[in-house]
């Protein structure tokens, strides 16, 4: 398996998180930009910790804590790292 990109999650105080039914609202404090999200982004941001580099395996591994992952790991492997790089487009995270 070829190594994979590892990324660091946006500081608590750099952004503003607030559900909103089937939505979640994150504001982007340095952009000042909104972001609409759904599942699994905001689950994926709460599995992260700002303070480690963390690539898809390892939010995978902290998702499986809170949550029964249903799909083949391959393909959540996937899905994560297509979660990540879309996040990373936001600033919500950053490559590290």
């Amino acid at each position: 398996m070829s190594k994979q990109t590892g990324y660091r999650r946006a500081p608590d105080d750099a952004v503003v998180v607030r559900p909103l039914d089937d939505i979640t609202l994150i504001y982007h404090r340095p952009s000042g930009q909104t972001h609409m999200v759904v599942s699994p982004v905001p689950e994926i941001w709460a599995a992260m910790d700002p303070a480690v580099v963390m690539d898809a395996d390892l939010v995978r591994e902290r998702l499986a804590l809170s949550y029964e992952l249903d799909e083949a790991e391959e393909d959540m492997r996937a899905a994560i790292a297509a979660h990540l790089d879309e996040m990373a487009a936001l600033g919500l995270v950053r490559r590290a």
